[in-house]
C-alpha cells in the first residue's frame, strides 16, 4: 500500500497536536473573555453604585427647595473626571431637576422621564451600548417627597477592548496552532524515528541472515512489545528455514541411495547379454529398491498431510491392549532372531483411529526393535491416570541417548549418531510419523534417555 499524506502518522500527530492547542486556545480565550464582560460589569456596577450614593446623601441634606437650586452644581463638580457617566435627577411630578449633558435613558411614557423599569444595558440613538442603574433618592425637606435617580455610563471603550482582544486571540490562536503544528511535525518524527530505524533494520534481514535480531536496548517501551514479538517470529522463521533446509538435503540424501542403486545396476545390466535368470534377479533387487522408495515418498505425502492439518482421525472405541498384542505377535520373529524379551503390561482403550494408532505404537515399537542389542529387554506398559489421561510408554535397554539429540529425535530423517542408524527398511520418518498420528490425536510425545534405558511416552488427553 502506498503511504500518502492523510495516511502518515506523522502527518495525523501533527493535525492532533494543532487541533488539540487551537481547541485549548479558544476554550481558554472564551473563558478568558467572560471573566473580564464579569470584570467590567462589576467595575461599572460599582462606579453607578457608589454615585447613587453620592446623590442620595447630596439630595438627604437639603433642608429647603433653595437648596435644591445648588444641587446641579454640586452633582457638576462630582461629575468631574468621570467621562461617559450621565446622570438625572427627576422630582415626584416627573420634573427634571438635574440632567448631565448628553444623558440618554429609555424613557417611560412621558418625555425625558426614565421608564419605571429599564433594562441593565440597552442602545443608545447614538448606537452605543450603555448600562445604567436606577433608584430613589429621599430628600431632607420637611414633607418633601422623594427623587428618582437614573445613572449610565457609556460601553463604547469597553467594546472597543473586547474587539482588540477578540483580534489579538485569533492571532494568537492562529500562531499557536502554526508553531504547534511544526513543533508537534518534529517531535513526532523525532519519536517515530526508532519505528524508522526498526523499518531499516527488518528491510535488511533476508533469508540469508534470519540469525540477525532487532535492537532491543534503545526502544521505547512502546515499541518494545512490537520488538519482541518481531524477533519471536523471526527465530521461528529461523528455525522453519533451518529444519526445511537440512529435510530438503536429508530427502535428496535418502532418495540419491535408492536412485543411483537402480541406475549403476540398470546400467551393468545393459553392458552385455544376460540370462533369464539373471534378469529376474536384477529386477527383484530393482523391486526391492522401488518398495523402498514408494515408502519414502508414502511417509513423506502422510507428513505433508500432517503439516497441513489434513489428518482427520476416525473415532471409535479401540483397545490399545489388543492392538500391542496384535504388533508383539507381529515383531516376534525380529526379537527371537537377537533373543529379545518382550513384554506388556496394562490395559488402556481410547477414542481414535485405529489404523493410525497402529502405525505410532508399531513405529515404537519397531525402532526399539532396531536399537535394543542382543538379549535385551522392550517393555510396554499401558495405563489410565487420575486425571483421565491414556499413557502408551515403550521401554528398551541399550546405549544412552545424549540429552542434545533428544529434542530432535522426531525431526524427519534425523538420527543422533553412527550408532543408531537404521537397519534394512528404515526410512528415518517413522518418528516423525508417530508424532504427527498422536497429535492429530491432541496428544504428546516425548523421549527419556538414561542409565541405558529409553523410554518413548505417548499421552492422550481425557
Amino acid at each position: 500500500m502506498k503511504w500518502v499524506a492523510g495516511n502518515s502518522l506523522t502527518t495525523r500527530l501533527t493535525l492532533l497536536f494543532a487541533a488539540v492547542s487551537t481547541s485549548v486556545l479558544l476554550l481558554l480565550g472564551v473563558v478568558i473573555g467572560s471573566l473580564v464582560e464579569r470584570h467590567f460589569e462589576d467595575m461599572d456596577l460599582e462606579l453607578l453604585e457608589g454615585k447613587l450614593e453620592l446623590i442620595q446623601h447630596a439630595l438627604a441634606v437639603t433642608r429647603s427647595p433653595g437648596d435644591l437650586v445648588t444641587i446641579p452644581a454640586q452633582l457638576d463638580a462630582a461629575l468631574i473626571g468621570h467621562h461617559g457617566l450621565a446622570v438625572g435627577v427627576w422630582d415626584e411630578t416627573g420634573k427634571p431637576l438635574y440632567l448631565s449633558e448628553e444623558a440618554s435613558f429609555p424613557t417611560g411614557s412621558q418625555p425625558q422621564v426614565p421608564a419605571a423599569q429599564f433594562p441593565r444595558t440597552w442602545t443608545g440613538a447614538d448606537l452605543h451600548l450603555y448600562r445604567g442603574i436606577m433608584g430613589t433618592a429621599p430628600t431632607g425637606i420637611p414633607g418633601g417627597a422623594s427623587t428618582t435617580v437614573a445613572l449610565s455610563t457609556d460601553l463604547s471603550h469597553h467594546e472597543h477592548f473586547m474587539q482588540s482582544f477578540r483580534l489579538t486571540m485569533w492571532a494568537v490562536v492562529a500562531l499557536a496552532a502554526t508553531l504547534s503544528g511544526f513543533l508537534g511535525g518534529l517531535a513526532a518524527r523525532r519519536g517515530l524515528a526508532p519505528l524508522h530505524g526498526i523499518v531499516r533494520h527488518a528491510a535488511d534481514i533476508t533469508a540469508e541472515k534470519l540469525d540477525q535480531r532487532l535492537e532491543e536496548g534503545n526502544i521505547p517501551l512502546e515499541l518494545a512489545e512490537v520488538v519482541r514479538t518481531l524477533n519471536g517470529m523471526l527465530a521461528r522463521l529461523e528455525d522453519s528455514f533451518r529444519r526445511l533446509s537440512d529435510f530438503s538435503s536429508d530427502l535428496a540424501h535418502e532418495l540419491r541411495t535408492p536412485v543411483s542403486n537402480l541406475l549403476t545396476q540398470t546400467q551393468v545390466t545393459l553392458s552385455k547379454v544376460r540370462t533369464l535368470e539373471e534378469y529376474q534377479d536384477i529386477l527383484a533387487s530393482n523391486s526391492e529398491e522401488f518398495e523402498r522408495l514408494s515408502r519414502t515418498i508414502a511417509d513423506m505425502l502422510f507428513l505433508a498431510k500432517a503439516d497441513n492439518n489434513l489428518l482427520i482421525p476416525l473415532r471409535e472405541e479401540v483397545d490399545l491392549g489388543a492392538a500391542v498384542s496384535s504388533l508383539l505377535e507381529f515383531y516376534e520373529a525380529y526379537a527371537d532372531e537377537k533373543q529379545l524379551r518382550l513384554s506388556c503390561s496394562g490395559k488402556a482403550s481410547i477414542a481414535g483411529d485405529r489404523l493410525m494408532l497402529r502405525r505410532a505404537i508399531g513405529n515404537l515399537l519397531s525402532n526399539a526393535v532396531r536399537h535394543t542389542p542382543k538379549l535385551g529387554r522392550i517393555s510396554i506398559e499401558l495405563k489410565e491416570t487420575p486425571e483421565g489421561e491414556t499413557v502408551v510408554s515403550v521401554e528398551n535397554t541399550g546405549e544412552t541417548i545424549d540429552p542434545e539429540h533428544l529434542p530432535r529425535l522426531f525431526d524427519r530423517f534425523y538420527r543422533a549418531d553412527a550408532s543408531r542408524q537404521h537397519y534394512g527398511e528404515g526410512s528415518g520418518l517413522g518418528l516423525a510419523i508417530t508424532r504427527s498420528i498422536v497429535q492429530a490425536h491432541g496428544g504428546e510425545v516425548s523421549v527419556i534417555s538414561e542409565r541405558g534405558l529409553t523410554r518413548f511416552s505417548i499421552r492422550f488427553p481425557r
